[in-house]
């Protein structure tokens, strides 16, 4: 598993031909899908999935849309847990920073290239379509965290629940509308519910930022891909 590892960082490591990129790419989906966790705790280290993969989202590399999507999904995946005994602390701290950058993972109904965990399989959907300047990795604000309290983290779990119902509603809206025949009430309804969930959105970012207790950044993270769905969903 060290040699292979090391085999693949070579490889990816300041590689600007993207060919030799989406081979490797390719290469390292069917290993982690068929090595076991020896090798799987290789790539989910920092030094691998930190300072190989996720720098290969810098614009430099101006890596097609459909591989960053494919690197997001790795990160996105791998931090969700393995089937086997994996320590996948360092690829969920990836994950998170990147969501704090303000990055957008794929919808994971679209996602493919991760490890088959219990909760959320893998699927052989294509990627979705994405704006380039999505993808650009935002800085980091800076600014003093913030320890909720119970009373505040109920407020804030109320609001996450009607974030959550706009979603479903949305969800419901898209699923009944054919786009050309679109009922009138339920366009405007619509609007209205993206315009409310971009800036619900918006806040959860700051949210994710400062807050530090885990259980709502864990909270909150879930939310976020719910409404990114949705949006994407509705953008479509």
């Amino acid at each position: 598993p060290k040699d292979a590892v090391k085999a693949l960082k070579k490889k990816l490591s300041k590689n600007c031909n993207h060919k030799e990129i989406r081979l490797t790419l390719s290469l390292l989906d069917m290993c982690v899908e068929n090595c076991g966790p020896r090798f799987q705790s290789l790539v989910v280290k920092k030094d691998f999935c930190k300072d190989k993969l996720v720098k290969l989202l810098n614009p430099r590399y101006n890596l097609p849309i459909d591989m960053q999507e494919k690197i997001l999904t790795f990160i996105m995946t791998w931090a969700r847990g393995f089937q086997g005994m994996v320590d996948v602390s360092e690829v969920k701290e990836v994950y998170l920073e990147l969501l704090k950058k303000g990055v957008e993972f794929p919808s994971p109904d679209a996602s493919r290239g991760g490890p088959k965990t219990s909760s959320q399989p893998s699927t052989k959907s294509s990627p979705s379509p994405a704006n380039p300047a999505k993808r650009s990795l935002l800085p980091l604000p800076t600014g003093p965290t913030l320890l909720l309290t119970p009373e505040q983290i109920g407020k804030l779990y109320s609001e996450l629940d009607m974030a959550k119902m706009n979603v479903r509603v949305m969800s419901s809206i898209l699923k009944e509308n054919v786009p050309g025949s679109e009922n009138p009430d339920d366009m405007n309804l619509l609007q209205k519910l993206y315009k409310t969930c971009r800036m619900m959105q918006e806040r959860i970012m700051e949210l994710l930022v400062t807050v530090e207790n885990e259980d709502v950044i864990v909270e909150l993270i879930q939310v976020n891909e719910d409404l990114n769905n949705v949006l994407l969903g509705h953008e479509r």
